[in-house]
């Protein structure tokens, strides 16, 4: 064979890996309703958010990396809210360990004096949500981008998930080109 036809089978070879190496990218769908409890028992519908872009993030209270991504998302709540954004937290215990996150809620709202809603989930409720199954493996955080007509546009956990959401800079930059779009 001559070097050409090696080069050209070589470059095949190298575009086809690269194929199947690419996360995949879902399209937009709708996101399911979801209830937010917080320490008082007052509930909220992430319905009640349509119209603006909402980040959720799914945390443990437990994890500093789960509470470095809220302190971002406290950061960017502060500086775009007013333009249409809204971020929520949904503290949810790990698998296999008692309950008890719940009542740690107030304690992190105070330390980082949080400006978004943070409420309560259950392990089942958020893996409804998320649509993960039991033998998944659970990244946390897990966050999910919304757009104002309550499209999910974004995740960061689970197959495909794009990990730069939990990047203050790729995090900004995709809120404020949702931000943009017409409002529904």
């Amino acid at each position: 064979m001559n070097q050409k036809k090696i080069m050209c089978i070589f470059l095949a070879l190298v575009l086809v890996t690269a194929a199947f190496a690419l996360p995949s990218v879902s399209p937009p769908r709708k996101s399911p309703e979801f209830t937010i409890s917080d320490p008082s028992g007052k509930t909220t519908l992430l319905s009640a958010f349509k119209g603006k872009v909402v980040v959720m993030e799914f945390l443990f209270v437990k994890s500093q990396h789960c509470m470095r991504v809220a302190a971002m998302l406290n950061k960017l709540n502060s500086e775009l809210g007013s333009r249409g954004f809204q971020a929520v937290g949904i503290v949810f215990d790990p698998p296999n360990t008692p309950n008890g996150s719940e009542q740690l809620l107030p304690a992190v709202v105070d330390y980082f004096k949080l400006t978004y809603p943070l409420g309560y989930a259950t392990k089942d409720n958020v893996d409804r949500y998320l649509g993960r199954s039991g033998n998944e493996i659970l990244n946390i955080p897990q966050v999910v981008v919304i757009d104002r007509a309550g499209m999910i546009r974004a995740t960061s956990g689970g197959r495909g998930g794009d990990l730069a959401l939990e990047d203050e800079n790729s995090l900004r930059n995709l809120i404020d080109g949702l931000l943009k779009e017409k409002r529904p």
